[in-house]
């Protein structure tokens, strides 16, 4: 797909066509970004469940012409009883299983919050409406995508020991095939549930009580004085100054940092052309200095050891980029870090926009489904450490490290850009990627998201830490980078789920929209 769709009325871009399809439908009766957005998170934590879930995590960014944008934190804290007391007697926490639902889910509380925001906009359409998508088709039945048959393939030897999910994600107690119709009645009675004694209930209702009591009696270390207590937040983003535009992320505990840091340091390095060899290596190069900061700074934000917005400041930028070698590769034995998740944005015909992200980290989560709620629950809190002294030591009340991050530019010529992805190391990677493209070099937003994409170290799904190219560059490029000394594994297909999931949409000053998805996913963009 090389085309980039143009709409006047607003639209919506998700890695799933249904869920684009519920924030488009959203639109069309007058709900704005926001509630667009919460229509599609809903949807696609039911159809597309192996990437993320009412039980994990989310994070906002929300525009409205001539303001600042507003972020949102939806990231939920370790458990009162989440100590390291708790796992006496392990090297480190259980990556699945009840022992790895450890942290608060809180997407919900960010759907809530952002709502909330919304609200200063006019009138506002029912949780009924916005979440009408949702429950029918986790009614109905979703047609399984062929990345949850491989992923459920892949993992099943280690998520069937999960409570719950042989009964949930099985069928007939095989993997689904791409195709086979999946239903989740419990998630369509939860999801009922919450669009009529309304999303708080989720933490303070009789969903809280119910979560709360199988998660105790499954092995977790979660209470409900744990739901009591949790509430999304408000928070400042960081921003970094690129050419003619201004971008936005989120802060610690997420890695936004590094998706600005790689920009800023590549525009100092700009490179003629795109796709070429001093384009790929400039944002190569600025990946790896940019990690190395991240993995000494971002933690629980109650603990980064320096101001995060102070590692975006023109002279550090500057000083980062003068250390990177144009013409040879600096080695990597950098060990990275895994997640897999869901980006997705909205634009409306008034031009508020949203950027988006929601997760379970890794494929599944922890695995286990709860056996009321159908809800399944995040594994987020693995990235803690069991070492006290660690950056990232686990503390009842920490928040966790997260991957994730949800973009947003702000042009001087006023145009709107949100933009993301998911795949864990790769979103800053390709955030770089696609807004390089399409901002410093001119490419059109599709094309920016359709041309062959790299990685260095690991998205989902994979665990080495080389630098991956897809198949479509041209053989001179991928000789140069092996010369420059880069360690290049050219993959087989030409289009990678390993390249993650990306999207983007512009919203121009004369209300010109213009979306992009990703052709490596089962995603749309829908237009109004």
């Amino acid at each position: 797909m090389l085309h980039t769709q143009r709409s006047y009325g607003g639209s919506c871009v998700a890695p799933h066509h249904l869920a684009a399809s519920a924030g488009r439908d959203v639109l069309k009766q007058g709900g704005n970004a926001v509630e667009a957005m919460v229509a599609a998170a809903a949807a696609i934590a039911v159809v597309y469940p192996h990437m993320n879930a009412l039980g994990g995590d989310g994070f906002w960014l929300i525009h409205e012409p001539g303001k600042p944008p507003i972020a949102i934190d939806a990231c939920g804290p370790a458990a009162a009883l989440a100590s390291a007391d708790f796992y006496a007697g392990e090297s480190h926490i259980p990556e699945r299983g009840p022992q790895a639902a450890l942290t608060m889910a809180g997407t919900i509380g960010g759907w809530q919050e952002a709502l909330n925001v919304a609200a200063q906009w006019g009138s506002a359409l029912p949780l009924t409406t916005l979440l009408a998508d949702a429950i029918r088709h986790a009614d109905e039945g979703v047609a399984v995508s062929q990345s949850q048959e491989a992923l459920t393939a892949k993992h099943l030897a280690r998520l069937g020991q999960s409570p719950g999910f042989n009964e949930a994600f099985l069928l007939d107690g095989k993997v689904p095939r791409e195709g086979e119709r999946l239903r989740q009645p419990r998630l369509a009675r939860t999801l009922e549930r919450l669009a009529s004694a309304g999303l708080d209930d989720f933490y303070r209702g009789e969903l809280a009580a119910s979560m709360a009591q199988d998660l105790a009696a499954l092995g977790s270390p979660l209470r409900l004085e744990d739901f009591h207590a949790y509430r999304a937040q408000q928070v400042t983003p960081l921003q970094v100054q690129v050419q003619d535009a201004t971008l936005y992320n989120l802060p610690a505990p997420t890695q936004g940092m590094a998706s600005l840091m790689i920009l800023g340091i590549y525009e100092r390095l700009k490179a003629a052309e795109p796709n070429g060899f001093e384009h790929l290596h400039g944002l190569i190069e600025a990946t790896k200095r940019t990690f190395m900061l991240r993995d000494s700074h971002v933690t629980d934000p109650q603990r980064v050891p320096a101001p995060l917005q102070s590692l975006l400041s023109a002279e550090r930028l500057a000083e980062e980029a003068a250390a990177i070698d144009p013409a040879s590769a600096l080695p990597w034995p950098h060990e990275p870090a895994p997640g897999d998740t869901i980006w997705m944005g909205t634009v409306d015909s008034q031009g508020r926009s949203v950027s988006f992200i929601q997760s379970i980290y890794w494929e599944f989560g922890s695995g286990v489904v709860l056996p009321e709620s159908g809800v399944l629950w995040q594994n987020r809190g693995i990235s803690f450490s069991l070492d006290p002294n660690h950056l990232r030591g686990l503390a009842p009340g920490r928040k966790p490290f997260h991957t994730l991050n949800p973009a947003l530019a702000l042009f001087e010529d006023g145009r709107t850009m949100v933009y993301g992805t998911m795949g864990g190391e790769g979103q800053p990677q390709t955030q770089a990627a696609v807004f390089s493209r399409y901002a410093l070099h001119g490419m059109p937003l599709q094309q920016a998201v359709t041309a062959p994409r790299w990685l260095l170290g690991r998205t989902w799904g994979e665990t080495s830490t080389n630098l991956k190219l897809e198949a479509r560059f041209d053989d001179a490029l991928v000789t140069a980078l092996a010369t420059a000394g880069h360690d290049v594994e050219v993959l087989p297909e030409a289009f990678s789920d390993t390249m993650g999931h990306a999207g983007g949409i512009v919203r121009h000053p004369d209300g010109l929209i213009e979306s992009a998805h990703d052709p490596r996913s089962n995603g749309g963009a829908a237009s109004v």
